[in-house]
């Protein structure tokens, strides 16, 4: 399985952006995807999960309510909406396909990364 993200940019605080992950392969519909950010200087974090059927979904708190997750399987596609923008959510994002997890090591897929710079 191959993922390609797309979809960053330059935004200004409060803006929106929506960023796709196109997946190669006939399994896309078995996999649970998700997003992942890291920050300069930080960690990758969990940012949303969305099941296999797009059954279940979940975000970290500092998203929530904010950003949402689907998936379009017909074209075999992630997307994630991220809507009231804040620069700490600035951050290079990744796309994953793996099991339901929020942890990394539970996602056997990467994209390689799209940059999302917000500016105040």
């Amino acid at each position: 399985v191959q993922l390609q993200a797309s979809g960053g940019g330059l935004v200004q605080a409060g803006g929106s952006l929506r960023l796709s992950c196109a997946t190669s392969g006939r399994t896309f519909t078995t996999y649970a995807m998700a997003w992942f950010r890291r920050a300069p200087g930080k960690e990758r974090e969990f940012v949303a999960r969305i099941s296999w059927g797009a059954k279940s979904t979940n975000y970290a708190d500092s998203v929530q309510g904010r950003f949402t997750i689907s998936r379009d399987d017909a074209k075999n596609t992630v997307y994630l909406q991220m809507n009231s923008l804040k620069p700490e959510d600035t951050a290079v994002y990744y796309c994953a396909a793996g099991s339901y997890s929020t942890h990394t090591t539970a996602y056997d897929y990467w994209g390689q990364g799209t940059q999302v710079t917000v500016s105040s």
